[in-house]
């Protein structure tokens, strides 16, 4: 007897895994802002998956998709939801953070010059600086504005965005080390 409850256990355990497993793959697969085309307008859209309703069909052989959040809600709120069959087409070409690492790909920095590198998610992230010159991280971007904004601006690090930054909020605290030199002392 002893045997059989190991055994099962054993067994309860490997097909929890697996579920859970497959549930979190899900969720992470749906997680995270995306930009679509929106089927009335023709015309972007930022949007989010519900990624805990998808989750939670991890047994379905095709989960159903639901937006938890449009940018032309609350006004458009009843729509059919048609964009979705864009996620389910390419679910990762239109995640903003896979569209923003592939526009950086083969990209150096507008100020200092520097190429970038792999970006990790994890980590620091590039900014992007627009065509007034300022630069904003990628949250700053409503998803909806992406294809337009990325269309007239320029990557910029990490670096060089928190100085550009600093100046802007803090000219008070910045020292300006490129005067031309003073002659009259010579």
């Amino acid at each position: 007897m002893p045997v059989f409850i190991i055994a099962a256990t054993v067994v309860v355990a490997v097909l929890a895994s697996a579920a859970f497993y497959r549930a979190v793959r899900l969720w992470w697969k749906y997680l995270g802002a995306r930009v679509i085309t929106c089927p009335e307008n023709q015309r972007p859209a930022g949007i989010s998956v519900d990624a805990a309703h998808v989750a939670a069909q991890a047994f379905s052989k095709s989960p159903q998709l639901r937006l938890s959040s449009c940018s032309r809600w609350p006004e458009r709120a009843g729509c059919g939801q048609q964009c979705l069959s864009q996620v389910e087409a390419a679910p990762e070409d239109c995640l903003v953070r896979h569209i923003l690492v592939q526009w950086y790909a083969g990209k150096s920095c507008v100020s200092c010059g520097k190429p970038f590198e792999e970006i990790s998610l994890a980590g620091v992230k590039p900014a992007v600086l627009c065509a007034d010159k300022l630069s904003v991280e990628w949250s700053d971007i409503p998803a909806d504005r992406l294809p337009a904004t990325l269309a007239a601006a320029a990557p910029i690090c990490f670096a060089c965005h928190m100085g550009n930054t600093l100046v802007r909020t803090h000219p008070e605290l910045v020292v300006d080390r490129h005067r031309s030199p003073d002659v009259s002392k010579s």
